[in-house]
Parts: C-alpha cells; structure tokens; sequence
C-alpha cells in the first residue's frame, strides 16, 4: 500500500497540555463549513483554534484542496473535534464547505489513502461504524451534505488502497 505523505508545518503549542488517548476506534470527518467554501491550512485553523483558548487544533488531520495532508493535533493524542467523543477518536478535517460546493477529486483520493493507512495502523475495519461523518455522532450538518454522500465511495476506495 502507497504511503500518505504528511505535511507537518511544526505547529507551535505546549504538548505537555495534551492527553494521550488509550484507545482508537473510530474516524471522524469533518469539513470547515464557514460560509465560504475555503482552503484553510493547519496553521491557519490552528491560530483560530488557539484564539478561542483551546490548547492547539482538534484535528489530528487536515486535507487542502490540493490533496496536501497535513498533520494538526498528534494522532495519538486526545482530539477536540466531536464533543463526547473525542477520547477514542481520531479527527480528519477536509477543507472546504460541502453544503455549497464539492471536495475534489484529489480530496477524496488523499481522504481514502489516509483512511487506509490510518485503519491498517489502528487495526481498523473501514466501515460505517468505525469510519463515520461528524453527522452521525451529533446534530450538525458537518462533514457536509456533499462529502457525506460520497463517503461510502470514500471508503471503497480505502478499502482499494488497503489491499494494495
């Protein structure tokens, strides 16, 4: 199986304040869901992340546009992306607002290799239980009308990728 490559822009907050979490046994996706259908960076959510006095990124993972992965929170750490949830979860943010625009293709491949990789690493199947949108945890529209629809392909493909 290709390995994902991980962009990690050295985000700048106190680890020590992070938790590690002891178990893994779901994947959360998330989209941004501003009004405007945007491409923010790690860093960028990041500092707005911090700003509102959290310790850095809830995310663990953030897709741009271009299918650039890049690392957020530590993946064995505790996120701050699903409230309730987030102590057995890890959370992967797919920039852009899918209730008015799509994710790219190069999104959605970026999305399936890393779920792969992911779910090879934690011993995951890659199904509706353990590979969920944000959606199906809360009352929120997130991961988007648009990537939700997709995320069965999303998961065919991983599953694709996995047995590569």
């Amino acid at each position: 199986m290709e390995r994902v490559y991980l962009k990690d822009l050295g985000l700048q907050y106190n680890y020590s304040e992070l938790e590690n979490r002891n178990k893994t046994d779901m994947i959360v996706i998330h989209h941004t869901g501003n009004p405007t259908d945007d491409d923010l960076s790690a860093k960028e959510i990041n500092a707005s992340h911090q700003a509102q006095g959290w310790t850095c990124i809830g995310y663990h993972y953030v897709i741009r546009k271009d299918g650039t992965i890049e690392i957020g929170r530590p993946h064995w750490t505790i996120g701050a992306h699903a409230y309730g949830e987030n102590s057995h979860t890890i959370g992967i943010h797919v920039c852009g607002n899918f209730e008015i625009a799509e994710p790219t293709s190069k999104q959605i491949e970026s999305l399936a290799m890393l779920l792969a990789n992911i779910c090879t690493d934690y011993g995951l199947p890659i199904d509706t239980t353990h590979v969920v949108g944000h959606r199906d945890l809360m009352a929120t529209a997130c991961p988007g009308y648009n990537l939700y629809k997709i995320l069965q392909t999303i998961r065919g493909k991983a599953v694709f990728y996995q047995q590569q």
